[in-house]
């Protein structure tokens, strides 16, 4: 199981949100491309970065600087999302070097946009869905849609998704702890991977994720348990690459 750090980008600075709210945000670095380099020396071979303006925007506000960390880093897997919304948007993002990218809530509001990209980008495509009590979440969380996640997963593994990242918003940036039931009963569900999003907080749960790893969580993704310290990222990504 990998370990995938967070890169969240809010006015070209690297922040955490809690539950997602703009206004509650922690700045952790002004050099996100320097950050990203910290992240691939303790281990990282995949990168998460999400545009946090992009994401409220609905079009992508901080590309220039998700291209300067793809470009510094070319052999890093990189998936991106936020904002994500067309296809010249895609294009962008695989032209400058980024591995995947992940669409949210154009996903969710027209489905018929994925099987169209799956289509055009094969294997670079990843869903993020973003739940609180097992129904979707879209615009940057504001707002709770009608639609059950696991049949909107199992849509999407259809038109041929390479993934799912998620992610219950009711944990993320609060330090409570992986819903890990949640996560399982989704990953039961489809047979491509779930990367795990929300509430990872020490090794305690990246221990009960792992132990579930074969049910079809293929990573987990942490961001303020690493830049606050409760998690080494090297020592975190060694524990699972012995198990």
């Amino acid at each position: 199981m990998l370990l995938i750090p967070a890169i969240d980008l809010k006015e070209g600075q690297c922040v955490r949100l809690r539950q997602g709210k703009m206004e509650d945000d922690t700045v952790f670095s002004d050099d996100p491309v320097a950050m990203a380099g910290k992240w691939v020396e303790a281990g990282a071979r995949r990168l998460h970065i999400v545009d946090l303006d992009g994401a409220f925007a609905g079009k992508p506000k901080n590309a220039e600087v998700i291209h300067a960390i793809a470009e510094a880093h070319p052999d890093l897997r990189i998936q991106i999302g936020g904002g994500i919304r067309d296809e010249d948007t895609i294009a962008g993002y695989l032209d400058a070097g980024v591995s995947y990218v992940i669409i949210g809530t154009k996903a969710v509001q027209e489905p018929h946009f994925i099987n169209e990209v799956c289509a055009e980008f094969p294997n670079r495509i990843i869903v993020g869905l973003d739940a609180k009590d097992g129904k979707v979440a879209v615009d940057g969380w504001s707002k709770l849609s009608k639609h059950d996640v696991i049949d909107m997963a199992q849509r999407f593994e259809q038109d041929g998704v390479e993934a799912i990242v998620y992610t219950d918003i009711s944990r993320d940036g609060m330090m409570q702890g992986v819903n890990i039931e949640s996560t399982v009963k989704l990953a039961q569900a489809v047979h491509i991977p779930v990367i795990a999003s929300g509430g990872i907080t020490n090794m305690d749960d990246i221990k009960a994720l792992a132990a579930v790893e074969d049910e079809g969580i293929m990573g987990a993704i942490t961001g303020r348990a690493i830049y606050e310290g409760a998690i080494d990222l090297a020592e975190a990504q060694a524990w699972l690459d012995e198990q």
